[in-house]
């Protein structure tokens, strides 16, 4: 059986660079933002239900969804954003699913599911272990306006919008502290693997 990891972390945490030493090592990541973005192509099933409910003018001219103007129904009105999210959620999940089951029966000893809000949509049953990949506040404040280019109010809105990462820390069976240098959070995950027994201790 493979071992299934949730990865996870808030904005600017570092979560990608973790997620790419996985797959530096070889071990199969599935990306929910990823597969978001497969999921509502045109011609799949969760494509053809929103314009069915939000019409064509949220289309681009080669048909593809326009993803700010359909941000911009959504964002103010609850209703929609709940609908919109009863159609791409499952949609995700049938997704992630069939490629988890793929690793699995090529018998890998682990897979991983890099779901950036892992416990506020309430995920954490598809995985059997979770790593949070964190940073204090400042530093994501800073890394946040660095990559971005936002000012302090707009990276801390942002910021502010997702579940605090100390309090992800809480409920994670493993951290990476990402505040210092690449080598020191790859040297944090490798010890975390070895210990669930993934990598061969050395």
């Amino acid at each position: 059986m493979s071992l299934v990891i949730g990865l996870t972390g808030g904005i600017a945490s570092g979560k990608s660079t973790v997620s790419a030493m996985f797959t530096d090592m070889g071990i199969t990541v599935i990306d929910a933002d990823i597969e978001a973005r497969l999921a509502v192509e045109p011609g799949e099933k969760a494509y053809n239900d929103i314009v069915s409910h939000f019409g064509t003018d949220i289309l681009e001219d080669d048909r593809t969804i326009n993803r700010p103007k359909l941000g911009e129904i959504i964002f103010n009105n609850e209703e929609k954003r709940l609908l919109l999210n009863s159609i791409v959620h499952p949609a995700v999940r049938e997704r992630m699913a069939q490629k988890r089951k793929q690793a699995e029966a090529a018998d890998e000893k682990a897979v991983v599911l890099d779901i950036p809000l892992l416990f506020e949509s309430k995920l954490t049953e598809l995985v059997e272990k979770i790593i949070v990949v964190y940073v204090d506040e400042q530093t994501q404040l800073e890394r946040l306006m660095k990559r971005n280019g936002f000012s302090e109010e707009e990276a801390s809105a942002r910021i502010k919008s997702q579940m605090p990462l100390k309090d992800k820390v809480s409920l994670a069976d493993a951290v990476i502290d990402n505040t210092g240098n690449i080598e020191q959070s790859k040297q944090q995950l490798m010890e975390i693997l070895t210990e669930w027994e993934i990598l061969r201790a050395e």
